[in-house]
């Protein structure tokens, strides 16, 4: 059985092309960890980047993108089973999987095993919440995880009303259904992470962000609310999806969406990093690469760790 290599880093740091590199270089399919990109026709703003998913004129499997209708509220614990499938498929064939993503949740979900059910709609708690003001219900969220002795490690659960009525839905369920679940079974993997100094990063961020407006991001999400998804539903999705959203509904100017989602996603690969020093502080081990070095000095560096 061949070990599963993940590659993992936040926003901008080139973990995809590394990964599809890498995957090109020792026969390997990539399975996706992104919270997003599993939605179709969500292409720009999620930075499914497809392209990279050919090098030298050969197509790189991939799995776990395109695989929801926008719109939807795919979850961890989906995740986990289209996880296990692709991965058993991708051994089964004698291939090796490459786990490549920045949603440190599904990463670690998928590494440990946990153990996870799906939560139900809760309307008469959905009704109940429906009037209440964002900071109201940010303060029952941690009201309710010092319950279950959790902290509130991911911002995005309170980025908006919706979210934080979804997060408490679960934490209610979870107080009322204690999870002792059917378990998934932990994934043996090589974890390497791209570590990318903080300037760069940012420098990065802002560039990629120019380039996917120029790219068609706002006529993408605009497309998308003219097919049929509520806007709502799209800020759910939080980062591009909410600030785009609100200047094509008229909440935002240009320049007032360019500068908050800016500043969000800059804070959002703040907590990427925030959350993989957690990984590594709760046991997995992750070996850090620069993202400066050259990719075959990387590809070499990930090769001698193989062995």
């Amino acid at each position: 059985m061949k070990k599963m290599i993940t590659i993992l880093g936040p926003t901008a740091s080139g973990k995809t092309q590394l990964a599809t590199r890498l995957a090109a270089a020792i026969g390997g399919e990539i399975i996706s960890a992104d919270s997003r990109q599993v939605y179709r026709k969500m292409d720009i703003g999620t930075g499914k980047d497809l392209a990279e998913y050919e090098v030298d004129g050969v197509e790189i499997p991939y799995h776990l993108i395109n695989i929801a209708e926008p719109g939807t509220k795919y979850n961890l614990y989906q995740y986990q089973n289209d996880f296990h499938k692709a991965y058993n498929d991708i051994e089964e064939r004698g291939k090796t999987p490459v786990l490549c993503g920045g949603t440190g949740l599904y990463i670690e979900a998928v590494l440990k095993g946990y153990a996870l059910s799906p939560v139900p709609q809760n309307d008469v708690l959905r009704k109940k919440l429906e009037n209440k003001t964002l900071a109201e219900l940010t303060q029952m969220l941690v009201d309710l995880k010092a319950q279950t002795g959790t902290v509130m490690h991911n911002q995005t659960d309170v980025d908006s009303c919706q979210r934080a009525i979804r997060a408490i839905e679960i934490e209610t369920y979870n107080i009322e259904h204690p999870v002792d679940l059917r378990a998934m079974p932990a994934v043996n993997s090589l974890v390497v992470g791209v570590n990318i100094a903080r300037e760069e990063r940012r420098k990065k961020i802002t560039g990629r962000l120019r380039q996917r407006l120029s790219e068609g991001m706002v006529d993408e999400i605009r497309s998308l609310i003219d097919n049929g998804v509520a806007p709502d539903d799209l800020i759910y999705y939080g980062l591009e999806y909410k600030y785009v959203t609100e200047y094509i509904i008229g909440k935002l100017t240009y320049d007032e969406m360019f500068r908050r989602l800016e500043i969000a996603i800059h804070q959002f690969a703040k907590r990427q990093m925030t959350w993989f020093r957690g990984m590594e502080r709760r046991g997995i081990a992750i070996h850090w690469l620069d993202a400066a070095l050259p990719m075959d000095k990387k590809l070499s560096e990930i090769r001698l760790l193989m062995e």
